[in-house]
């Protein structure tokens, strides 16, 4: 027969006792007793009770939900100036869609740029038709047929951007649309169909100014920007 030791006994003794006073500090369960407090239904719990007219209820806005509000257009505020119509416009993009970002909306324009203008000294209309609105690249189109026509090439040579800043913004419904100015430094020159230059210098490097004004459905499940319109900046 095995028997228990000295120190087996004693813990024996001891967990009867703890769970005895446990008992005796925690009670039993008589089915009284408040549920647990659940703090993501207690705010409606007592909504209800408001309106049941058992309780009155004045809701305060939590200090962290304008923190957080804030912090969401900290990307904004960063391109724009707060109170201006430029941010403001910026903001309404961002909350119509949350993931947008000045910044790499900036360097995606930027590389769209560079696309469509070497698109379109090459004659590229495929890939101009996936970077234009149908109105812009109606025009490319015509322009680069009226080119050919005539048996003209361009050459072209893109060097860089100097410059690329958002001028303004703004949503109209639901379609987002922001403004820039670019600066960018290209070698371009049109050569008649004996080789002759007629416009441009295919050896120097001219800087170019442009208003560009890109445009996206927030609704839309593509995520492209397309260039809705253009003009020179004289």
């Amino acid at each position: 027969m095995q028997f228990f030791d000295f120190g087996t006994i004693f813990f024996l003794v001891a967990a009867v006792v703890i769970f005895y006073q446990l008992r005796n500090v925690l009670g039993r369960r008589t089915g009284n007793e408040r549920p647990p407090f659940d703090p993501y239904t207690a705010g409606r719990s007592r909504a209800e009770e408001n309106d049941n007219g058992q309780e009155n209820v004045i809701s305060l806005p939590r200090r962290k939900d304008a923190a957080e509000a804030e912090n969401n257009y900290a990307s904004v505020d960063a391109v724009a100036k707060p109170g201006t119509d430029l941010n403001k416009g910026l903001r309404a993009i961002r909350d119509a869609e949350p993931e947008f970002d000045p910044k790499s909306f900036v360097e995606g324009a930027k590389l769209a740029y560079e696309m469509i203008v070497m698109a379109y000294a090459d004659g590229d209309k495929r890939t101009l038709r996936n970077l234009l609105s149908r109105e812009v690249y109606e025009g490319f189109v015509a322009a680069i047929d009226d080119r050919e026509s005539r048996s003209e090439k361009v050459q072209s040579s893109f060097v860089g951007i100097d410059m690329a800043d958002i001028v303004s913004a703004e949503l109209k419904g639901s379609e987002a649309h922001v403004t820039l100015r670019i600066v960018s430094e290209l070698i371009s020159a049109t050569l008649d169909k004996s080789g002759e230059v007629i416009d441009g210098d295919p050896e120097t490097v001219a800087e170019v100014k442009d208003i560009w004004t890109f445009a996206r459905d927030t609704r839309s499940n593509d995520p492209n920007w397309k260039l809705v319109a253009t003009e020179a900046d004289d």
